[in-house]
């Protein structure tokens, strides 16, 4: 009797062997093919993350180079911004020629759309009539960034925190810096949680995505204990108490803990990949603010799969199924560290 060569190779698959001919069955072998045909396509998200990356500078166009190229040759559907989107202040409005320099050019080749949050640099900085960009207190100015997603192709930020949904997955997208500071000036992010969540239902996995790192080895570290800003580059103690982050921890131990798989966060001008999961109701921590520069790492008690604050880069990431892959590269597109895990 004959058989068919790809009944014996669908068989083979399924078995986890390659079988003998006269061992083929022909009716077990077409339900094989039958199921491999009927089987749904994987379910699949790509993407790219930066944070950190608004300063026009030489190396924020050299990880841009490297990100085109990486998403060319493996696919995006978008890429995801962590803030501090404009140094050092922000913006003053949607025409500032920042947004030229500091967005479209240096991503003008990314034909792709860029959903961000929104960083303390993005709120400027203000105290007694000093400029004091990185602060964070000048309210004003995220609405601009929200109001400029009219004005660019691919700039894409709905409102100050919100929710996105991309295949399979379903993102937070929130405004730490309001968090920080406890101003509820366009909503109050915990009471807009519930609603949030509404909105994500159905997605398989959940990534929450903010400016503020929870846990950090960086110079800023962790949230609760952030070292003291710097004012006029004059590192001072902290002339409002909670921007030590303690109200971003308390934030996430009382909503977000658990809540999501991942937490990407920029702010430290470095790229971490924590093994802290446990610390956020088993939640991976991702840093990934080198999108233009680096500061450096220090001991903060945190245990870690890989760091680095060498060189600037980004993290890409794909999502199969239940299975989570990012890999970090540098600003030349080689690849440093790959890590994957599942989630049922």
């Amino acid at each position: 009797m004959r058989r068919s060569v790809l009944f014996a190779a669908c068989l083979a698959a399924a078995c986890g062997g390659t079988p003998a001919a006269d061992d083929i069955d022909v009716t077990d072998a077409k339900v094989a093919v039958d199921a491999a045909i009927d089987a749904p396509p994987p379910k699949v998200v790509r993407f790219a993350a930066i944070g950190d990356s608004g300063k026009g500078n030489t190396d924020q166009r050299a990880v841009a180079v490297a990100m085109r190229d990486v998403c060319a040759a493996r696919g995006c559907d978008f890429v995801l911004m962590l803030g501090d989107n404009i140094y050092d202040s922000g913006v003053d409005s949607t025409s500032s020629p920042e947004w030229q320099t500091k967005f479209e050019q240096p991503y003008a080749d990314i034909d792709l759309p860029f959903y961000a949050v929104l960083g303390n640099h993005d709120y400027g900085g203000n105290i007694v009539g000093l400029d004091v960009g990185g602060l964070g207190n000048e309210w004003n100015l995220g609405q601009i960034e929200v109001d400029y997603t009219q004005v660019s192709t691919k700039w894409k930020m709905p409102a100050t925190h919100y929710t996105l949904k991309r295949g399979h997955v379903g993102f937070l997208m929130l405004d730490t810096n309001a968090i920080m500071w406890g101003n509820t000036t366009y909503g109050d992010q915990a009471a807009w949680l519930p609603t949030a969540m509404q909105e994500l239902a159905g997605s398989e996995w959940i990534f929450v995505a903010g400016h503020h790192p929870y846990r950090s080895n960086g110079e800023h570290g962790n949230a609760g204990n952030y070292d003291a800003p710097e004012l006029l580059g004059i590192p001072i103690p902290n002339p409002i108490p909670q921007l030590n982050g303690s109200e971003v921890k308390a934030f996430f131990d009382d909503h977000l803990a658990g809540v999501g798989q991942v937490y990407f966060a920029g702010h430290d001008h470095s790229r971490q990949w924590l093994d802290e999961a446990d610390t956020l109701g088993g939640t991976e921590l991702i840093v990934n603010g080198a999108g233009a520069t680096v500061t450096s790492l220090r001991d903060r008690g945190n245990q870690f799969f890989w760091q680095d604050a060498t060189i600037p880069g980004f993290l890409y990431v794909t999502v199969v199924d239940d299975r989570f892959t990012g890999e970090f590269f540098d600003k030349a597109g080689v690849s440093q560290y790959t890590r994957s895990f599942t989630h049922p």
